[in-house]
């Protein structure tokens, strides 16, 4: 009997290999399509628009649909469309295509940060943050495979299309099986909140998540094709970077929080700033690839648990109900997490790949003197039921 909160850990995972294994096929695509940088990342701003409109307006016919029909859409859909994209024949087509998987991708965050959010309600049980940490395992795995399918010259096409059959295969007979946690009680007033944005008191908190999601941004999209340029290395080791990333960011996801409760989420918090902090200084300075990759590692630690920190910390504010704290603060940052590469693909087609990583560091230092204010300082923590955390395309 497989439980209900390991079919929606498959859902996190199969999201973030598909999502991956394009990341990691990004300058197979460029080369594909024939564009610049800034024209790559100008077409990638069709999934921000997507998800944007998807978070916006998408909860009331995810409600009608299901738990497991919106599932079936917003895991296996993405997979398909992927597999697609190397066979388009021009930018504009692609960010259509991205536009769609937008919309999917928002009402992926919603449908599974709430169906896990009821299923913690209903058997009293922990499970966001380990299903959160099953984004980052995902993640890892397919940036790791990625970069070993590239250096053996199998094409994007046929890599994205064994994801894509894989997923809808296994993460169809998961899904298949799902049922729906019971809906808790709706709280009163509700309904008057479908649609949230971030007051004066939540901005530091915005300003937090938006640092850690524009290194996250910087180090999943970017990396690859930073390598190739700067350091013209073979595929294999191109790769390293995001898979570095990628696997730090899962350990430190998994394993935070201990940590947390020892330290205290803002000593943590500002702990992993200055990481990443550190980490995008080596990227934009690095004299050699060992450097980078050091860079890259120090990135994906330090950028990895910093957003749920915030998160917490906006369920807590008493200004506003929790849900619509979290929601609005989630909003921001999945946007940002999609607008940071095409926004720093203009900085590396205007000035050159290297100052995307440098033009980091002033939104780090502000998100370090945010947290140094903004988030708590109480080292252990009575467990509380929050509001579901947005994914994030960080997860």
């Amino acid at each position: 009997m497989i439980a209900a909160q390991h079919r929606i850990y498959a859902c996190f995972f199969f999201f973030a290999v598909t999502t991956g294994a394009l990341m990691a096929r990004l300058p197979d695509i460029q080369a594909h399509l024939d564009v610049s940088k800034g024209q790559l990342g100008l077409t990638m701003i069709g999934m921000s628009i997507g998800s944007l409109i998807s978070l916006t307006f998408g909860a009331p016919i995810i409600e009608r649909l299901g738990f497991r029909t919106t599932a079936f859409f917003t895991t296996l859909g993405p997979a398909l469309l992927f597999a697609a994209i190397p066979w388009l024949p021009s930018a504009p087509a692609m960010f259509a295509l991205l536009f769609v998987v937008g919309l999917l991708a928002g009402a992926l965050e919603i449908n599974l940060n709430v169906e896990i959010d009821r299923l913690e309600t209903h058997t009293g049980k922990r499970f966001m943050n380990r299903a959160h940490g099953f984004w980052s395992v995902g993640f890892f795995f397919t940036a790791l495979f990625g970069a070993m399918i590239r250096q053996s010259g199998i094409t994007a096409a046929v890599h994205m299309g064994v994801v894509a059959l894989v997923v809808v295969l296994i993460g169809g007979y998961l899904i298949y099986g799902a049922t729906s946690a019971p809906r808790p009680a709706a709280a009163p007033g509700a309904d008057e909140h479908r649609i949230a944005f971030p007051n004066l008191g939540l901005l530091p908190l915005c300003l937090i998540g938006f640092a850690a999601f524009l290194v996250e941004g910087a180090g999943i999209d970017w990396s690859a094709i930073y390598m190739g340029e700067v350091f013209s290395v073979e595929p294999f080791v191109g790769g390293m970077g995001l898979t570095l990333f990628a696997f730090f960011m899962a350990v430190m996801r998994l394993t935070a929080d201990p940590i947390v409760s020892r330290y205290g989420p803002r000593t943590v918090a500002m702990g992993m700033l200055g990481l990443a902090s550190v980490g995008a200084l080596l990227v934009g300075i690095a004299p050699m690839p060992e450097v980078a990759l050091l860079g890259f590692a120090l990135m994906g630690a330090g950028c990895s648990a910093v957003y749920p920190l915030a998160v917490s910390a906006a369920a807590q504010r008493t200004d506003r109900p929790a849900a619509v704290n979290v929601a609005a603060l989630g909003q921001v940052s999945f946007v940002v997490f999609f607008l940071a590469p095409p926004l720093l693909g203009f900085v590396a087609e205007l000035i050159d790949i290297r100052a995307s990583y440098l033009i980091c560091l002033p939104l780090l230092l502000a998100g370090l003197w945010a947290s140094s204010f903004a988030l708590g300082t109480r080292k252990v923590e009575t467990p509380l039921h929050l509001p579901p955390e947005p994914l994030g395309p960080n997860g």
